[in-house]
């Protein structure tokens, strides 16, 4: 069995994967601080839930835009499941695909990911709008190369600027404003982050799409992509799991052939 991380900036994601099929999906907090030890305690309990354990997990791989998370969860997978995970980013590591950008070391691991995911999934090119920390609208050729991006600020960074910036400015949610004008502070707040990125997120899809002059398919990632779509029609699917399943592709496609299940 799999297991699949993906560390982020706000949450590292942990998935199980039979074969091509995922067994279950947890998430934690991103702390740079938290040691290897820490992390297989958190998980081993996890794992007992679905009546697993570290002696079922033969293999893994990561991808991470957290440098100093690294250490840490290579030394999960060598202490405990005993296995030198794959590293997207390695250079060893077949991807399958190519990043046609000025420089190709700067796409980060989860963006590759999500462009190898969305290649296998999608026909022709495909925009993957990734509602993450950042908003990244990245740009999937048809031959599943990744082929430029444009990177927003995320909608929970935003609010929180706001916050940090402006002494009277509160701390809010981000949630569906049912009207446009607000007639008090935290409804305003709301309404111009919701709203607000709304537009941004129809513009940047209708200019993309102008410029690359070629049909494209419109795919949502991220927590936040289920909020926002009933208000941005050109999105056309939600994939929830993209990350995680680009995790297992790339695994799949460097595993040697007399290792295959």
């Amino acid at each position: 069995m799999l297991l699949a991380i993906d560390a982020g900036n706000t949450n590292i994601v942990f998935a199980l994967y039979d074969g091509d099929k995922m067994r279950a999906q947890w998430r934690a907090v991103t702390q740079v601080s938290r040691t290897a030890d820490e992390y297989a305690v958190w998980l081993s309990q996890l794992l007992a839930l679905e009546s697993l354990s570290f002696a079922d997990l033969k293999e893994a791989i990561i991808a991470t835009v957290v440098p100093a998370a690294l250490f840490d969860l290579r030394a999960l997978c060598s202490n405990y499941l005993k296995c030198e995970p794959m590293i997207v980013g390695d250079p060893a590591l077949d991807m399958g695909m190519k990043a046609n950008v000025d420089r190709p070391q700067s796409v980060g691991a989860d963006r590759l990911c999500n462009t190898v995911a969305a290649h296998a999934s999608y026909r022709g090119a495909v925009i993957v709008v990734d509602f993450g920390t950042a908003t990244n609208f990245d740009i999937v050729a048809e031959n599943g190369d990744f082929d430029g991006s444009v990177i927003a600020p995320g909608a929970n960074l935003s609010i929180e600027a706001l916050h940090q910036a402006a002494a009277l400015l509160p701390r809010v949610t981000i949630q569906r404003a049912q009207t446009v004008i607000g007639r008090d502070t935290v409804p305003s707040m709301q309404s111009g982050v919701y709203w607000g990125y709304v537009g941004l997120i129809d513009g940047l899809i209708s200019r993309i799409k102008a410029e690359y002059g070629k049909p494209m398919t419109v795919v949502a990632t991220g927590g936040l992509a289920n909020l926002f779509r009933p208000d941005i029609p050109a999105i056309e699917h939600i994939d929830p799991d993209l990350t995680m399943r680009g995790l297992m592709l790339i695994h799949a496609r460097n595993v040697p052939k007399n290792n295959r299940a």
